[in-house]
């Protein structure tokens, strides 16, 4: 049993800002983007990235369209070190992309890591120290003041080391750790107290990270201490306000989304939401939710599949398939009901034109647009109904089945993965209905070839359709003849003749070009028969269906496959006549 959280934990009290704004604001346009991937997100990896993997990962943040990449924590071990060095002595920083790095508020870290930076011709130096009251009082023992303090004379050493390197542009950038559980006006005091110190104008702006270091409110309080903080801050023509989200309650991008509607610039986040504990803000996800709303995001992420095997490679996590828009399974129905749907749906936007605006049910975006193809988009296992079926035999193979066609059949497949387990690919489809409809093994009646014949009816009628069958019947060469009003019918006849008596409900025919292996074009013929006994129908009603270049030739195996189907072939009753 959980114990009583009434009387362990404390809720988090609500902001008293009676004019909040934030809820009747909509996001309109891209924040600036700040990936920490090579520094929270590597800082919480099990095996952090050597230095293959730190360059790839910078690399793939680069060709995403990252303009500002923290890079690494370079006081903390000599490896973040070298690898800044790398990059800025290598030369693989673009002359538009800053990089950033962090340091506590100590001197020694603080003289370290501006070391790191020697040569850079544009870098943030990211400063920060707690500011909440649990960790001035049980973690460092400090009042107010002393952290205050310490924040203040940390930018002025930074202030003091930068100046003597003006051969880079430096920025500053603080952030009051752990500032959703930071009393407001504490935390305004200290980043005032700090932009003062640093001399913040318009064009020499200071960054002042708001991080929910932990999160510990829903995403609508984290919006209003933005929303305070943007309308309390000094000289805010001269800050940029920067978000950085945590995901512990699970809403790290709600609370993104919601904090940039109060007013914040900037965010910060890993790809795919990697970052200690529960990880940070997920950058992907924010991105893409801002493209679904018709906001261009200014990241590409448009070959979503290769971003997502190089961070894998690069932090050693899976990444889950379910995860928004990237997920191995996130554009996949296996729900009979939903593959109705996005049948459907497909079909309609199709219809609408490549311009149409999106509207295809249960998916939120167009696969397409993060590089990722239909052709995973329905499978197929035991909860799949009609639709998903109906839906890859048409994509994948070309064949359109009729509406019965898809219940009887989806009930086949849904007989297999009961009996099988598991899911069925495209193929295991196609296999499972070559084996029904058109090569079934246990087969009364096999096609083998026909001919067709006419000659004129009685007097005022109409000419009459002949055909001669030759078929093996239980493996015995059998040929059978009939006439009839057309090739179908007189091939009913025929089939009369080994005992077989069926009904015609319904017949369409299709071309196709079926993905077998000849791979030809060829024609569909879908036939409904029902067994008969004189004019009164008997037993169940069972599709055939028959495919051939020739559509005469389809439609007879259509029958044929039908007849199979319904079991009614009778031998002992067969006079036909001996191939």
């Amino acid at each position: 049993m959980l114990s009583n959280p009434a009387t362990k934990y404390r809720a988090f009290p609500a902001i008293d800002l009676p004019n909040r704004q934030w809820p009747t604001r909509s996001i309109t346009q891209p924040p600036i983007w700040m990936s920490t991937d090579l520094r929270d997100g590597n800082q919480s990896l099990f095996e952090p990235m050597n230095a293959e993997r730190k360059l790839r990962m910078f690399r793939t943040l680069l060709q995403v369209g990252f303009k500002e990449i923290e890079v690494g924590f370079p006081s903390a071990s000599q490896t973040d070190f070298d690898f800044v060095r790398e990059l800025i002595v290598g030369g693989h920083v673009p002359e538009d992309v800053t990089i950033e790095v962090l340091t506590q508020s100590r001197e020694p870290l603080i003289r370290r890591t501006i070391e790191s930076l020697k040569g850079a011709r544009r870098a943030i130096v990211h400063v920060y120290n707690a500011t909440a009251p649990v960790f001035r009082e049980v973690v460092f023992g400090m009042s107010k003041p002393e952290v205050k303090e310490l924040a203040v004379s940390s930018v002025r050493l930074i202030k003091e080391i930068t100046a003597t390197m003006p051969e880079t542009e430096w920025v500053l950038q603080y952030s009051p750790e752990v500032f959703t559980s930071t009393e407001l006006e504490f935390a305004c005091e200290v980043c005032d107290a700090v932009t003062a110190e640093w001399g913040a104008t318009p064009s020499n702006k200071v960054i002042l990270n708001l991080p929910a270091t932990v999160e510990v409110s829903t995403p609508n309080i984290y919006a209003d201490q933005i929303e305070w903080m943007h309308t309390h801050l000094a000289r805010r023509d001269s800050v940029i306000v920067s978000l950085h989200p945590h995901n512990d309650r699970g809403t790290g991008v709600a609370a993104a989304e919601l904090g940039l509607m109060a007013g914040a610039d900037r965010v910060e986040g890993c790809l795919f939401g990697n970052g200690e504990r529960t990880g940070n803000v997920d950058l992907v996800t924010l991105a893409l939710n801002l493209y679904t709303q018709g906001v261009s995001p200014g990241l590409d992420f448009s070959d979503i599949n290769a971003i997502a095997r190089t961070v894998e490679h690069c932090n050693q996590l899976p990444i889950h398939p379910r995860h928004p828009y990237v997920g191995d399974l996130v554009f996949t129905a296996f729900s009979g009901s939903h593959q109705d749907a996005i049948k459907k749906g497909f079909a309609a936007q199709k219809a609408a034109g490549p311009d149409a605006m999106w509207n295809v049910p249960y998916m939120p975006i167009d696969p397409a647009d993060v590089g990722r193809s239909y052709d995973s988009v329905i499978r197929v296992n035991s909860q799949s109904g009609k639709g998903g079926v109906a839906y890859l035999m048409e994509a994948e193979f070309g064949v359109v089945m009729p509406r019965r066609l898809q219940v009887e059949f989806s009930g086949e497949v849904q007989n297999y993965t009961d009996s099988h387990g598991g899911e069925m690919s495209a193929q295991d489809i196609w296999n499972l209905f070559d084996a029904t409809y058109l090569n079934a093994a246990d087969a009364k009646v096999r096609y083998v070839e026909h001919h067709l014949f006419d000659h004129p009816g009685q007097t005022g009628k109409a000419h009459v359709q002949g055909i001669r069958i030759g078929v093996e019947v239980d493996g015995q060469p059998m040929l059978l003849s009939g006439e009839g009003n057309g090739p179908i019918d007189a091939a009913v006849h025929a089939l009369q003749t080994i005992g077989v008596k069926v009904q015609v409900r319904s017949y369409e025919e299709r071309s196709t070009k079926a993905s077998t292996d000849a791979g030809d074009a060829q024609a569909c013929a879908f036939l409904e028969l029902v067994a008969t006994h004189g004019d009164t129908g008997k037993g169940g009603e069972r599709f055939g269906v028959g495919m051939d270049t020739n559509i005469v030739t389809a439609s007879v195996k259509a029958l044929i496959s039908g007849v199979n189907r319904l079991g009614l072939v009778d031998v002992d009753a067969a006079e036909p006549v001996a191939a």
